[in-house]
């Protein structure tokens, strides 16, 4: 029985290139120019752009942040100005409407005041007849006070000047005892609410009489001139011509 001989059967074993020359691969395995190896230089500069294109951006943002702020500003101070104009639009408005207020309620009291001045008259005829008594006398007087509190105020006495914008003159006459038209009579008193006269005095008025002051200044030189005596020893004659 024959053996084959050892090794015919097996396949040489063929060296490994790289193992054989280690130096050619590594030689083989070293990067070529603009290989994976240059990729950090790339890899930098579009970094660098990245960051400039997100600072323009970043500007730009701004920018367009500061344009909406100016906006928003002049938006809110024209919002302001707005809102001050209506408020003293308002505020004009209060005081217009308090100021009729005020008016349409004077004008309404004075209105039923004045009605009322007939009835007050009587109760004034009444009292300087002494007619006033009993429980009339209080209704009167209940009347008088109600009145005075809604602000009637009564006006008119003898003896006070006689004033053309709240008298009315119903009689003339001529007295020595006055020195200025003076209201001598009052025939019916005057009303008024405040500054507003509803009803004018009416009165006798008298004036001085005619005359009187003129004869007074005429007779005034005349009597200086024979109660003069001449001043001797001052060298006074009486007023005559100097004697030589």
């Amino acid at each position: 029985m024959t053996q084959d001989p050892q090794g015919f059967d097996q396949e040489p074993e063929v060296p490994d290139a790289e193992a054989a020359n280690p130096e050619q691969a590594a030689e083989g395995q070293a990067p070529e120019p603009g290989g994976s190896e240059a990729a950090p230089a790339g890899d930098g500069s579009t970094e660098a752009r990245q960051h400039e294109q997100q600072a323009h951006a970043q500007d730009l943002q701004q920018v367009a942040l500061t344009a909406q702020l100016d906006q928003a500003r002049s938006a809110l101070a024209e919002r302001t100005q707005d809102l001050q104009r209506l408020q003293a639009e308002f505020q004009n408005y209060r005081r217009r409407v308090e100021r009729d207020r005020v008016a349409v309620k004077e004008v309404a009291v004075a209105n039923l005041l004045t009605e009322l001045l007939p009835v007050l008259d009587d109760i004034g005829r009444a009292r300087d007849h002494g007619e006033l008594v009993g429980g009339f006398k209080q209704v009167a007087e209940s009347l008088e006070t109600v009145a005075a509190k809604m602000g009637l105020m009564q006006f008119g006495k003898e003896g006070e000047p006689f004033d053309p914008t709240v008298h009315e003159a119903l009689m003339h006459s001529y007295s020595p005892d006055v020195t200025e038209t003076t209201c001598v009579q009052i025939l019916q008193p005057g009303y008024r609410i405040g500054e507003r006269t509803i009803r004018p005095a009416r009165v006798g008025v008298a004036e001085p009489q005619p005359g009187k002051p003129a004869e007074q200044e005429e007779s005034a030189p005349e009597r200086g001139g024979r109660d003069r005596e001449p001043d001797r020893e001052n060298g006074d004659n009486g007023g005559g011509p100097d004697e030589g």
